[in-house]
């Protein structure tokens, strides 16, 4: 579990391509020991298992699945990728609960700059669209944020500049690819609901 607060950026230093997966490696400052291999860490809201650690290297393997489903079938050397360690018991969530499991990808329409903030409009499928809620949360490359407005065809949220610094949202450009978790509060609603009709 993770509560998409990011403190720690990794830099893509290699990629090992398999036949159903991939080895990635990242460069960072992340708080890791080979006591914590095996341990779960998000990179960019994808729930990953730490397989290794050389000095400041991390290693992840992501399977076929993960590929598919996230924007890491377009991943390049010098990426940086948003990490977050799994939430420990006792520790504040100043995000939302969030499990690392991302649905969908969603593309940057527009992106605005006002004042010290951006507002940034991402397309999304009608298949994603209709778990959405305004002022819900969402997880966006793994920073928790809020929808501050549904569209016709996707969202829009608006970063402040402290989230900006931190995360690789800073980066973002018109037509970019975003890994996209819905809140699973609105998941288990909607099912709740469509078993009932």
């Amino acid at each position: 579990m993770f509560n998409g607060i990011i403190f720690n950026q990794g830099l893509v230093k290699r990629i090992k391509r398999h036949k159903n997966g991939i080895s990635l490696y990242l460069k960072s400052n992340l708080n890791v020991t080979k006591k914590s291999l095996g341990s779960s860490i998000a990179c960019d809201g994808v729930c990953l298992t730490l397989v290794s650690v050389r000095k400041n290297i991390t290693e992840y393997y992501l399977s076929k699945e993960t590929i598919i489903r996230s924007k890491f079938k377009n991943i390049k050397i010098g990426d940086k990728i948003n990490l977050e360690n799994s939430i420990k018991y006792g520790q504040n969530i100043s995000g939302h609960i969030c499990q690392g499991h991302v649905d969908t990808v969603s593309k940057v329409l527009k992106i605005k700059k006002i004042d010290k903030s951006k507002v940034i409009k991402f397309k999304i499928s009608k298949k994603f669209k209709t778990f959405l809620v305004e002022k819900a949360s969402i997880l966006v490359n793994g920073v928790s944020l809020t929808i501050s407005k549904i569209l016709k065809d996707g969202f829009e949220i608006w970063v402040i500049p402290h989230t900006i610094k931190l995360t690789n949202l800073s980066n973002l450009k018109k037509n970019d690819l975003v890994n996209i978790e819905i809140d699973i509060l609105s998941k288990y609603v909607k099912k709740y609901i469509n078993e009932k009709k």
